[in-house]
């Protein structure tokens, strides 16, 4: 098999783009022939603040040179710090560390179940997305992610996102949590209501049961709030945190309030690597850059980047949505936007997509109007040549 010239090593499971790339400033990329990209997806919602950036690099680098692990066994004051940070900044009380938004929701399922004391329901939503481990997979409702790997976790329930009464209805004696995204990333930039909101909120503490609220995708400031469910007043029992959190250090963080946390003992949930040193010396600068004259801004280019993206007028866009710098464009029936992204990228821009017919688009928080200018010139001049089929 070594001896086929499309053999790599790799295991099969990414679709990838031909290109290379070799150095990243900025919101700029580079590929190894010195082709320079702006970069319209951050590695997914991951560098917020671009590439290379000074202060989180010096941040870094000073943790690098002293110790890169030595184990949860031991205090490490950088963990203190960035939990007591994310605590007051979400409104919530204890921080569990993990490596992924995916880890992140394993343990909000885990800790949930372990407050219930024996009600172990969840209930999520149709087009949501949760991570792909088995706890996060059976809280993800599209079917395309379980397809070749049931049976799921027992114990899920999906319901129709935005539908206040599904839920509602879906509430039994075993019912333990529900468990949503403010805005659906993979499900197509889909924004939930303040009503919404609000209602899950109110209905979770009439029954008794938790919210727990996946901000993996959307939170560390990229709807223009350090999380997004503060623009509809509430807080959440449990919030989860991961990609923005330390610049494209992997970590993930579930944060839950003093009552739920205080299940949980020594023994029942852990990590390796979580809270690395290094990653969390990232994420304590990433935290202190994120103040509100920073979050002012996000929400400021976000609505100008929606509006500037409306008055292109081009046909072939059905809808512009999302909140800050999270937007999803979506495209009229036989358009994809698979092929639009390639296109993109042969145009020197990196964007993301969110299934068949959305443009799923992450700009780092350090873009300016002159950076999305250029984006919707090249977005014209790809969708104008495309052919809808």
């Amino acid at each position: 098999m070594k001896n086929n010239m499309n053999y790599t090593g790799l295991l099969n499971t990414y679709a990838k783009y031909p290109v290379e790339f070799v150095k990243g400033n900025g919101f700029n990329l580079y590929d190894k022939n010195g082709k320079e990209y702006t970069d319209f997806l951050c590695g997914i919602a991951v560098t917020s603040f671009g590439h290379n950036h000074p202060e989180i690099k010096a941040a870094a680098l000073k943790q690098f040179e002293s110790y890169w692990h030595a184990s949860n066994l031991f205090e490490y004051s950088g963990q203190e710090e960035l939990a007591k940070k994310l605590a007051e900044r979400s409104g919530l009380h204890f921080v569990f560390f993990s490596n992924t938004g995916t880890e992140a929701n394993e343990a909000a399922i885990k800790i949930a179940r372990k407050w219930g004391n024996g009600k172990y329901e969840i209930i999520s939503t149709i087009h949501g997305f949760h991570g792909r481990t088995y706890g996060g997979l059976s809280a993800t409702g599209q079917y395309k992610f379980w397809e070749g790997f049931e049976p799921l976790v027992p114990g899920f329930l999906h319901v129709p996102y935005n539908d206040l009464e599904a839920v509602k209805n879906s509430i039994t004696l075993k019912t333990v949590a529900v468990i949503v995204e403010t805005i659906q990333g993979e499900g197509g930039i889909n924004c939930a209501s303040t009503e919404y909101m609000k209602g899950l909120r109110n209905l979770c503490t009439e029954k008794n049961i938790l919210l727990i609220v996946d901000e993996v995708q959307t939170g560390i400031g990229r709807t223009g709030k350090f999380y997004s469910y503060q623009h509809q007043g509430i807080v959440p029992d449990i919030v989860t945190s991961a990609k923005a959190l330390a610049n494209g250090f992997p970590i993930g963080a579930t944060i839950c309030t003093k009552e739920v946390g205080n299940a949980i003992k020594p023994g029942n949930h852990g990590s390796t690597f979580g809270g690395n040193p290094v990653a969390v010396a990232a994420a304590n600068k990433v935290v202190d850059l994120l103040d509100e004259k920073q979050l002012m801004k996000i929400e400021k280019l976000g609505d100008f980047f929606k509006k500037s993206l409306l008055e292109l007028n081009l046909s072939g866009i059905k809808e512009v949505r999302g909140k800050g710098l999270i937007i999803g464009v979506e495209f009229a029936q036989g358009i994809s936007c698979k092929e639009i992204a390639k296109k993109l990228l042969e145009e020197g821009i990196l964007v993301g997509t969110s299934g068949d017919s959305v443009l799923r688009i992450l700009p780092p928080f350090i873009i300016s109007e002159t950076e999305i200018a250029k984006f919707n010139s090249a977005l014209k001049k790809v969708v104008s040549g495309i052919t809808i089929k």
